[in-house]
C-alpha cells in the first residue's frame, strides 16, 4: 500500500483524540481537495472510507484512485502522508499491546504472542 493510502487508513483506524493527528489528517485531505477538487474521485474515495473505515473494499477503492491519479509521485502529498504517519506511530504500540506479562520468580523460557510454538529442554 502506498504511503498516502496507508496514512488515511491508519489515521481512520485510531481515535483522533490528538489534535496533531487531526491536523495532519485534515492537511492531507485539504491538499487532495486543492489539487483534484472537492468532487474528484480520490476525494470521494476518502470520504467514503471515512464513513466505513473498516471496509476493505473502500480501502481498495482509495488505493486504486490514488494509483490512477499517480498521487504518490507528488512530493508534497507524500511528505504530508509521511508526517501524518510519524504522528500516528507513537500511538500504535500502546494500542496494539494486548498482552500484559509479569514474571514472578525464575523464568527459564517464555514466549509471548498468538499462535507461537516453543520447545524447551532443560537439564
Amino acid at each position: 500500500m502506498d504511503p498516502i493510502t496507508t496514512a488515511f487508513v491508519t489515521a481512520l483506524a485510531i481515535p483522533m483524540a490528538k489534535d496533531v493527528i487531526k491536523d495532519g489528517y485534515e492537511a492531507l485531505k485539504k491538499a487532495l481537495k486543492n489539487k483534484f477538487g472537492d468532487e474528484s474521485d480520490v476525494v470521494n474515495a476518502v470520504e467514503q472510507l471515512e464513513k466505513k473505515p473498516d471496509s476493505e473494499g473502500r480501502k481498495a477503492i482509495l488505493q486504486e484512485e490514488i494509483e490512477n491519479a499517480k498521487i504518490y509521485n507528488d512530493p508534497q502529498m507524500v511528505k504530508l502522508a509521511e508526517e501524518l504517519l510519524k504522528q500516528i506511530e507513537p500511538e500504535e504500540p500502546a494500542a496494539a499491546s494486548k498482552f500484559k506479562t509479569e514474571f514472578q520468580g525464575e523464568v527459564k523460557g517464555a514466549q509471548i504472542g498468538d499462535g507461537n510454538t516453543q520447545e524447551n529442554t532443560f537439564s
